[in-house]
Order: C-alpha cells, then sequence, then structure tokens
C-alpha cells in the first residue's frame, strides 16, 4: 500500500474519532453548537472524503489491472487535503469567536483548496481508469 493511500485511510480515522468527540460536547454543551459546520465537514471531508480517497486510490487501479496515473498527484492531494481541511476548521472557529475579516478569509481560500483536492482526485482517477494502454504486439 503507498504511504499517501495509508495517510488518507489513517487520517479518515482520526477525523472520525476527532467528530465523534466534537458531536459528544455539542450534546453536552449547546453553546458549541455554533460549531456545527466544524463537525459536519470533519465527517464528510474528513472520515468520508478521506476514506474514499484512500480505498479508491489502493483499489480501483487493480480493478483496472494497471497502475495509478500519477502517484505524485495522489501525494500532493493528501498533504493539500489536509492542510486545507484543518485550516479551514481552525479558522472557522476562530471566526466563529472572534470574527475577523482575516480568519474569514483564511477559511474561504482553505475551501477553494479542498475543493481543488477534489479535483486532483476526479483527474487522476479518470486518467487511470479511462486512458487507453497500448497492448504488447
Amino acid at each position: 500500500m503507498d504511504r499517501f493511500v495509508k495517510g488518507f485511510i489513517v487520517m479518515s480515522i482520526v477525523y472520525l474519532g476527532v467528530s465523534t468527540i466534537l458531536g459528544l460536547l455539542m450534546l453536552a454543551h449547546q453553546d458549541l453548537l455554533a460549531l456545527k459546520f466544524v463537525h459536519s465537514h470533519l465527517n464528510m471531508l474528513g472520515w468520508v472524503s478521506m476514506m474514499i480517497y484512500g480505498v479508491g486510490y489502493h483499489i480501483l487501479p487493480r480493478f483496472m489491472g494497471r497502475a495509478l496515473y500519477s502517484n505524485r498527484i495522489g501525494e500532493v492531494q493528501f498533504y493539500l487535503a489536509n492542510i486545507a481541511l484543518i485550516a479551514m476548521l481552525v479558522f472557522y472557529t476562530l471566526n466563529v469567536y472572534a470574527p475577523s475579516g482575516i480568519y474569514l478569509t483564511i477559511t474561504v481560500v482553505s475551501g477553494v483548496v479542498e475543493a481543488f483536492t477534489v479535483f486532483l482526485f476526479f483527474f487522476n482517477m479518470l486518467m487511470t481508469l479511462l486512458t487507453k494502454v497500448e497492448q504488447p504486439k
């Protein structure tokens, strides 16, 4: 298993744990309900998407009987997706409790980077799955 693939899977499990703890804290302390955005994005972009990336990168090329189009794209996606997700959620939280234009700007930029990482996965998978492989003569 490639290092970045294992990284996606490990981080997805970490995000599941963090989002579960945050969800329990939100139940116990109603004032934390302002962090619903953080909780939902930890689950969807953290737990679910990272697991899909990891499993997709590991299994889909094998189903096609070929190598992944670009391990480098997968590695870049891994680091960008995690850095952007953490930045987006940290600066969103800071903006909730101490509103500031710079916090909002960093949150938005981080969200755009996160969206870019989705397109990296999209491109890498489509190139892997749809590119015709020349048969030896």
